[in-house]
């Protein structure tokens, strides 16, 4: 496995995921969350992570960091792809693979369709300590969760089917977060494999972010990574742009996108972004397999 994988939840892309988890801790806590996650401030206050996180948003004592921002797109997008997440179990699907698991706990919080499976795959580090805060939790999964850790850059389908993966069946597949940190070869090698895997009615959701190169030279986005020890640009690969609904288009998959902005208008939420252009914020792309 490449060393690069053995990242923990403190450093590098690990601790991308607890930030995550932060935002989704100060979404769950406000008057009219768009997402309700009972364990993301346990994950937060477990970690000590360098720079302190906030888990409510009138604890957010650093003006410096956008919690207020992240919180709102953090609920946005989580809300959105458990709302997929639904729509696929009521389609009669009950196989999930999570890509980039990171501290999503859907496993635990959403209602499954009796006998879904959901296989988290991500850093074993990473998966190692979610697996332990939700012990000390006394969490309960509410589908059969099964983990498998892998370095998504790498060949991961043998140890996903090892897990009892079944690719005679439907499956929804989630890449959240994600794909910012492929490179392009990876990202295209990563949807092949989702591709083979999945029989026509599966379905995939995917984070997408326009101008990734962009938006680490803006002011606010190069302010906190620095102060959170992030080299983002070492992290996210200096490529050209890929379109992951292109490429679905063009391998068998009806794909339909939308711009997160418009999704957060849909719940009365503004996201914001330093042009205030709604075209910079991210896509989420929805496909379903021909």
């Amino acid at each position: 496995m490449n060393e690069l994988a053995e990242w923990d939840i403190v450093t590098g892309v690990g601790i991308t995921a607890l930030g995550v988890a932060a935002g989704r801790a100060m979404e769950t806590h406000r008057e009219g969350g768009l997402v309700s996650d009972p364990y993301a401030e346990a994950f937060v206050e477990a970690a000590v992570p360098p720079v302190p996180m906030p888990t409510r948003l009138d604890a957010a004592e650093d003006l410096g960091i956008p919690w207020e921002s992240m919180a709102n797109y953090m609920g946005v997008r989580s809300r959105y792809f458990d709302e997929y997440f639904a729509a696929a179990g009521e389609a009669g699907i009950d196989q999930v693979v999570l890509l980039a698991a990171g501290l999503d706990v859907r496993a635990y919080r959403l209602d499954w369709r009796p006998g879904t499976v959901v296989y988290e795959l991500d850093a074993p580090k990473v998966l190692s300590f979610k697996g332990e805060v939700l012990t000390e939790q006394g969490a309960t999964p509410r589908s059969d969760r099964r983990v498998v850790a892998v370095d998504l850059r790498e060949p991961w389908v043998v140890p996903l089917r090892d897990k009892g993966f079944d690719r005679t069946r439907p499956s929804a597949w989630l890449a959240e977060g994600l794909m910012p940190f492929l490179p392009n070869l990876a990202k295209e090698q990563l949807l092949g494999s989702v591709t083979e895997l999945s029989t026509p009615g599966s379905r995939i959701c995917i984070e997408h972010v326009d101008d990734v190169r962009g938006m680490l030279q803006e002011p606010q986005f190069h302010d906190m990574n620095k102060r959170f020890g992030i080299d983002m640009e070492a992290l996210w690969p200096d490529e050209p742009d890929f379109g992951p609904a292109e490429w679905l288009s063009g391998h068998g998959w009806d794909v339909e996108v939308i711009r997160s902005a418009d999704v957060a208008e849909q719940w009365g939420r503004t996201l914001e972004n330093p042009d205030q252009d709604p075209m910079r914020s991210s896509q989420f792309i929805t496909a379903v397999r021909r």
